[in-house]
């Protein structure tokens, strides 16, 4: 985004430590604030102040980024879009494409009929009879009765071979344009076949995104791209391909929706939605921050996309604002699942063994220690990370570096974030908070639980499971300093001056302990023998 703004640290001289909480269950506005640093910190949305990459060198880098965030540090090749969309060879005057789909012809376009070149519009004929047998539009025999008809009608304005099969009904007059438009762009050398690509959307660490338009189906998609660089890397071709059929059994409103995943010549590609809009990033890039309201409507269509990739078995791995589109009509989609790994895949869980695959400002501990067994509170965690960085305006933790931004992932204390954000409510720090939790056992267990309370709190309501869940933890605490585990009293300053109650005294409560237990015992026996009588 061009546009410059103005970028705050994380609410600095603001927060002061107070000394005491009102009550164990109150407004979290009402607990101890955690005093912050007034001296400036590193702000993850310039990516020239912190040595971190963006997407993690382990990843393929985001989808459909907005232009003008390109990675300057690894470019795509200078020729990459030109190849793509045929115009590498314009300057010698050929039109025909590298991969030699393209008509050997120096007409560029045209349409197809007998105003043309005999050769161009044999050429033509020749593509048109491929498209409408490999498109199923008509079968072989229809094609060669359409040529015989053509060498039959010997005249100067023979007609062309797609217009001969409209002619018999093979093909409509609709079908015929698409065929047409997917002449020209193989003539001109698109690259991909049936998608003529109109532009650069924008590039990650590891892939590249370009706009283009689907013919056959008239709708506009978004390609990503795998540089020619990783060719040779099974790795990262197998990642690639892993990512479009994990998002092909997506089928979900809230989900970038996948179309087609192939080789066209040197280039892999994958076809997905194109989602008109920018990514959360871009927002809090500009505006520093969200309103709570449209904060918790784009988390609860992420949640809802995350309940539905659980439910398949699939785990996300790097939720992140970059990764979360946004329509023009404020509907959100997750996209990106360069990721994205079976729960239940064993082999490939114990080939990551100890490696941190996500984005440090985001990533779970749990994949930060790179244990076998991660699941889907590993994405709801990076999800409240989302929330928190969303209505904050701040990442959870930062640090001058990726290894000291996971350390505090792991060990530091998280700054609620109404402390951050003095207007968020308390039910939606409480939500985040319990997102965030280090420990799975004090974590959301599924998305399901999740939208429960962000429905909650959307309505104004307490979060039902995050608000219990606090309760829990304020009678355990009570429970700890009666028991004596918590603190040892003995140590404790005594009050010398205040007069202590009678009722103190550990004799007089069992005292009176045993005898309302004999009042008890009396009145039953008396009661047992009026009903004998």
């Amino acid at each position: 985004m061009a546009k410059d703004v103005e970028r705050s640290t994380h609410r600095t001289s603001s927060l002061t430590l107070e000394e005491s909480r009102h009550s164990l269950t109150g407004s979290p506005s009402e607990r101890p604030r955690v005093a912050v640093s007034s001296s400036p910190v590193p702000d993850p949305n310039d990516v020239s102040k912190i040595p971190m990459p963006d997407d993690g060198d382990a990843r393929q880098g985001d989808a459909l980024t907005s232009a003008g965030d390109d990675n300057p540090k690894i470019p795509m090749p200078a020729d990459t879009l030109e190849i793509l969309t045929g115009r590498s060879g314009s300057k010698s005057g050929s039109t025909a494409g590298a991969s030699g789909t393209g008509s050997s012809s120096g007409t560029q376009t045209g349409g197809t009929n007998a105003n043309e070149a005999s050769g161009s519009g044999t050429s033509l004929d020749t593509m048109v009879g491929r498209l409408v047998v490999e498109q199923g539009l008509a079968t072989n025999d229809d094609v060669e009765k359409a040529r015989a008809h053509q060498v039959a009608h010997d005249d100067p304005s023979q007609k062309s071979l797609a217009e001969v099969l409209v002619g018999h009904g093979a093909i409509t007059h609709g079908q015929m344009s698409r065929l047409r438009r997917q002449v020209e762009a193989e003539r001109s050398g698109q690259q991909i076949p049936g998608f003529r690509v109109l532009g650069k959307l924008g590039a990650g660490a590891m892939a590249a995104v370009f706009k283009a338009r689907q013919i056959s189906l008239d709708r506009d998609v978004a390609i990503k791209v795998l540089p020619r660089k990783f060719n040779q890397n099974k790795e990262f071709i197998e990642r690639f391909y892993a990512e479009g059929r994990a998002a092909a059994q997506m089928n979900h409103p809230n989900i970038v929706q996948a179309y087609d995943v192939g080789r066209a010549g040197e280039f892999h590609y994958f076809v997905m939605e194109y989602v008109e809009g920018g990514t959360v990033h871009d927002v809090i890039a500009h505006d520093k921050r969200f309103e709570e309201r449209d904060a918790l409507d784009i988390i609860i269509n992420i949640a809802d996309a995350l309940e539905h990739a659980h439910d398949k078995g699939l785990i996300h791995r790097d939720v992140k604002p970059k990764n979360i589109m946004r329509t023009p009509s404020g509907i959100a989609k997750l996209a990106d699942l360069g990721l994205a790994r079976a729960i239940d895949d064993k082999e490939a869980a114990l080939a990551e063994k100890g490696k941190a695959y996500g984005t440090p400002y985001y990533i779970s501990p749990e994949q930060i220690r790179g244990e076998v067994n991660v699941g889907p509170q590993a994405d709801i965690y990076s999800l409240g990370a989302t929330l928190y960085h969303m209505v904050t305006g701040s990442v959870p933790y930062n640090g001058k570096s990726p290894k000291e931004v996971m350390e505090k992932h792991l060990s530091e204390e998280l700054i609620a974030p109404d402390h951050v954000n003095p207007k968020l409510s308390a039910g939606i720090s409480e939500v985040i908070e319990m997102m965030m939790a280090k420990s799975r056992k004090k974590r959301y267990r599924t998305a399901k639980d999740v939208l429960v309370d962000l429905r909650a709190v959307r309505k104004g309501d307490e979060p039902p499971n995050a608000h219990k869940d606090t309760l829990m933890d304020a009678v355990v605490q009570v429970a700890e300093l009666h028991s004596g585990s918590a603190t040892d009293v003995s140590n404790l300053p005594q009050d010398l001056f205040t007069k202590q109650s009678v009722w103190s005294e550990p004799v007089v409560r069992f005292l009176v302990s045993a005898l309302v237990v004999l009042v008890i015992v009396t009145v039953v026996l008396f009661v047992v023998i009026i009903m004998q009588m």
